[in-house]
């Protein structure tokens, strides 16, 4: 998948004009992309449109105009767009409550290296993650983390050629297998392979 340059983007004065129909096309699409792991986690498989919206909107709350801090944007976001054999997500633990979010992420140490995906007929494939810095210490996890899954060419074919795909967290402390991802989410995520 093509990485973004400042040609993609819109300027300012346009992407205001453009933000709330832009915004609507991208919510609709990251529908496709949300995978819900369990009642406390879920993934946001990115990709060049999300990240579009996501450089679009730190450009507009920061007011960054000058071509220095929009390479800085793109250097930081372009990362998360899918090279053709992997899919790039955005991976959060999500508990409403302050303190009870606070004492899960003490129990869920390690957790950003137990979620995995898995083709039909193949061994899961577990995140690689946060490769940019690291998120967890001895003391807790994050609550965000960005996650790379590796496909091989075997497994893109199956999934071209139809085979299912699962998705799960294997940890300790919160086990969830999802043991079909809907065929709208499947057929998204196979748009993100070459």
């Amino acid at each position: 998948m093509q990485k973004l340059t400042r040609d993609d983007l819109y300027s300012l004065e346009k992407y205001s004009e453009l933000r709330d129909e832009f915004r609507n096309q991208v919510l609709s699409h990251k529908r496709n992309r949300r995978v819900e792991l369990g009642t406390n986690a879920a993934l946001y498989f990115e990709d060049r449109l999300t990240m579009q919206y996501q450089v679009q909107e730190m450009l507009r709350i920061e007011r960054i105009f000058e071509a220095a801090g929009i390479n800085d944007e793109l250097e930081a976001y372009n990362p998360l767009i899918p090279d053709g054999s992997n899919w790039k997500a955005t991976f959060m633990v999500e508990f409403p409550d302050v303190e009870e979010r606070r004492a899960m992420l003490g129990q869920l140490i390690g957790i950003e290296n137990k979620v995995y995906v898995q083709v039909e007929g193949f061994d899961r494939v577990f995140a690689i993650a946060d490769e940019d810095l690291e998120r967890s210490d001895e003391k807790k996890t994050s609550a965000v983390h960005f996650m790379r899954f590796e496909l091989s060419p075997e497994q893109v074919d199956a999934l071209k050629s139809g085979a299912a795909l699962t998705a799960g967290i294997d940890h300790d402390n919160y086990v969830v297998e999802i043991p079909a991802l809907p065929e709208n989410i499947r057929q998204s995520l196979i748009g993100d392979l070459a």
